[in-house]
C-alpha cells in the first residue's frame, strides 16, 4: 500500500477523534525514517489515547503492521510508527513545547483539506 493512501486514512482517523490542528509534513528527501509525519494534538490524556487507538485500529484495518507505539500510557506524546507514515499525537501542552513543525521547518506541509472535508 502506498504511503499517500496510508496518510489519507490516518488523517481521517485523527479527525474522527476530534484531533486538533492536524498538520502533515512531507519528509520525502529529508528523513530516511518516513515519507510523512502526521502531527496533531488532543486536549486531555483520554483524547490523546483515543486518537492513538483510532490510528492503530485504522492501520490494522489497512493490514499494516504498526511497528511501534511509544508513550501511550503517559499520553503526553504518543508516537505511532506505521512505516512510511509516523503519527505524533501530542497533549496540547507538550505540542507547543516540542514544536516539531519548527524543528522540521524545511519539510513542506501537505494540503490535507480534501481529507478533512465533510
Amino acid at each position: 500500500m502506498d504511503s499517500k493512501t496510508v496518510l489519507k486514512a490516518a488523517v481521517k482517523a485523527a479527525d474522527d477523534k476530534k484531533a486538533e490542528d492536524i498538520v502533515v509534513l512531507n519528509m520525502q528527501g529529508i528523513s530516511l525514517i518516513a515519507d510523512y509525519f502526521l502531527i496533531c494534538h488532543g486536549t486531555s490524556e483520554k483524547q490523546v489515547q483515543a486518537i492513538a487507538r483510532e490510528l492503530k485500529s485504522t492501520a490494522e484495518q489497512l493490514e499494516l503492521d504498526v511497528k511501534k507505539i511509544e508513550g501511550f500510557e503517559e499520553a503526553r506524546w504518543v508516537l505511532i510508527d506505521m512505516g512510511d507514515v509516523i503519527a505524533h499525537v501530542f497533549h496540547r501542552d507538550e505540542r507547543s513545547y516540542y514544536n516539531l513543525e519548527r524543528l522540521w521547518g524545511d519539510a513542506p506541509m501537505e494540503n490535507i483539506q480534501r481529507e478533512l472535508a465533510p
